[in-house]
């Protein structure tokens, strides 16, 4: 069986303007297309406002996650002239991504019966880790929307006890970020950016990576 762990990240615009939401959701895009090249399992939940997201929770699992997560923790910029406000001199945007503690309160149990499996086949990188047959799995919570994946067993039951368990991680981990949002008034977590130290620099409206910041 494959070695894995879960990690719960909030990808934040704190307490930033719209471009900032357009910042985070570029940033999931980029999340999403690097967990795949590292065959880590990628999953995440926000609700998506008219320019991007406020903020959004993800969920990476596998034996490669803390590596992954650990590329990513900090202050992220983005250099690029605004297109909302074109004339507005500001051209640096910068969102933060941060660990979530765990929830003061135990989500609800999620049954398997609450749940909607749909099967698919693997696909992309992975080499030997991938699978070539139906046996990766989807699994929906049917009344709050949230669903995961498991694609890494050859085996569809294990795959599908798999991504039942990181549903049921990702609801903690949306509990998590819910009780966060309460603390922005109290100037926690989500205003914990530190403008002048980014871990990562992108630029321009195709959202390119300035390797050295």
């Amino acid at each position: 069986m494959t070695a894995s762990r879960h990690i719960s990240l909030l990808v934040t615009s704190g307490s930033g303007p719209a471009e900032c939401q357009q910042a985070v959701a570029s940033v999931l895009d980029v999340m999403r297309n690097e967990a795949e090249l590292l065959a880590v399992d990628f999953d995440t939940n926000g609700a998506r406002s008219k320019h991007g997201y406020k903020s959004a929770v993800v969920l990476v699992s596998g034996a490669d996650a803390e590596a992954f997560a650990k590329n990513w923790r900090g202050t992220i910029q983005w250099r690029a002239q605004s297109n909302l406000r074109p004339m507005h001199k500001r051209a640096n945007w910068f969102i933060g991504v941060f660990d979530l503690p765990a929830s003061v309160r135990t989500p609800e149990r999620i049954q398997a019966s609450d749940v909607t499996f749909d099967t698919f086949r693997a696909g992309g990188p992975g080499g030997q880790h991938q699978n070539t047959t139906d046996s990766a799995v989807r699994a929906t919570h049917r009344r709050t929307g949230l669903s995961a994946v498991a694609r890494e067993e050859r085996s569809q039951h294990r795959n599908k006890a798999l991504a039942l368990e990181r549903l049921q991680h990702l609801m903690a981990a949306q509990a998590a970020a819910n009780e966060a949002a309460q603390k922005v008034s109290r100037n926690e977590l989500h205003h914990a950016l530190e403008r002048g130290n980014p871990v990562r620099c992108f630029k321009g409206r195709d959202f390119r990576e300035v390797k050295g910041g």
